[in-house]
């Protein structure tokens, strides 16, 4: 399997199947861990950060995910028809499939546009995109695990679900974690936890992430609101990509800051408990704005929806704001012709990484602008 390969399915995190799946896009459960006997990154040389890949990567062919994972794609799994284009360049033989159910890609041997486009999948962070110090990715085919090696420690296990999905992702990646403890021993301390090169994340090494959709509060100027009540309670909001990146079509990640001192259990209750709130104060704000004045808020989501049935040229920015309102739009059934599935993939497939990879070819800015506006017209037309 390819990196272009990807570009011909669909996530399954993407499909906007899961509970709550109005407003919680996916759930991202990601653990940080490290190699016994091995230094931690931000000591290592470039021998001993090539010697930790070389040695996980060997590990990583012994290890078998659950059977769970590995269940064969459906029509359903594939992605919308491609643009035409020729490729410039050939596909570098870059990858190892694994028994397990694994693709091994190292980062060096791929294009920054291959990288790109595992960010905008994200499957791998952005740091982890850099091609220097002996960086890879372990990426299941269905793109629920991504495995980074070499990022800000050894690995970083990462599973994705689509809605709202804490507890049956948390057994998820526990048994995938288990899997690769059996090939690999993690630097642990009976005191502290297993240690990891940032302080917050040692412990259980446990980040959550959940990605929420909430334009009704930021319409109403409620979401500092929210902002300001997570900050206080050691949680922190990101924006599409993760740290680092801004809020982008009303989207944020809201994410657990600190592990040590809490169980898994702990971290997992704490957000079952602080998300459906969330999502109950943009649930009535959705209700509110209905009723207060229906029509105004109907006009700006047939607006949006219009400017891309139409436009002959979009940004990527311009795409996101305007495909969040047809996302509300279709939520609160205003549009009812399209399904919430595809407004979840445009918001992918329209990033500038996936639209090359679609059209096949490197496009300047401009001629990105335009093929997005085609590509958007494609599917909701």
């Amino acid at each position: 399997m390819k990196i272009d390969d990807f570009a011909n399915q669909i996530g399954a995190w993407l499909k906007g199947e899961g509970p709550d799946s109005d407003i919680i896009i996916s759930t991202r459960l990601r653990l940080a861990r490290n190699v016994r006997g091995f230094v931690f990154l931000t000591y290592a040389n470039a021998k001993q950060r090539g010697d930790i890949e070389s040695f996980i990567k060997e590990k990583l062919e012994l290890v078998s995910l659950p059977e769970e994972l590995l269940a064969p794609k459906t029509p359903n799994d594939l992605g919308a028809p491609q643009a035409g284009g020729k490729n410039g360049t050939d596909e570098k033989p870059v990858r190892t499939d694994q028994p397990g159910g694994l693709i091994y890609f190292r980062m060096k041997d791929l294009t920054a546009l291959d990288r790109q486009f595992l960010v905008e999948r994200h499957l791998i962070s952005q740091d982890h995109a850099r091609p220097n110090g002996y960086r890879a990715v372990a990426i299941e085919k269905k793109e629920k695990v991504s495995i980074m090696i070499n990022e800000e420690d050894h690995l970083r296990l990462q599973v994705i679900h689509a809605g709202l999905q804490l507890t049956e992702g948390w057994k998820e990646i526990d048994k995938i974690d288990s899997q690769i403890e059996k090939h690999i021993p993690y630097a642990f301390s009976a005191q502290f936890g297993y240690l990891t090169a940032c302080p917050t994340n040692v412990g259980t090494g446990l980040r959550i992430s959940v990605m929420l959709h909430l334009p009704a509060l930021s319409m109403s100027q409620q979401i500092e609101k929210v902002l300001n009540a997570l900050s206080r309670i050691k949680y922190t909001a990101r924006g599409f990509y993760g740290e680092g990146t801004q809020a982008s079509g009303d989207f944020y990640q809201i994410s657990n800051q600190v592990s040590l001192g809490k169980s898994e259990t702990e971290i997992i209750n704490e957000m079952q408990n602080i998300i459906p709130e969330i999502i109950k104060f943009e649930r009535n704000w959705r209700d509110k704005l209905l009723a207060d004045n229906d029509k105004k808020l109907k006009d700006r989501i047939m607006r949006a929806y219009g400017i891309l049935k139409h436009a002959e040229t979009i940004t990527s920015e311009e795409a996101m704001k305007h495909l969040s309102l047809v996302r509300l739009g279709v939520t609160l059934k205003v549009i009812k012709d399209i399904a919430i599935k595809t407004i979840n993939e445009l918001f992918i497939f329209t990033q500038p990484a996936h639209l090359q990879k679609i059209s096949k070819k490197e496009l300047a800015p401009n001629a990105r602008d335009v093929t997005r506006a085609k590509y958007i017209k494609s599917h909701l037309n």
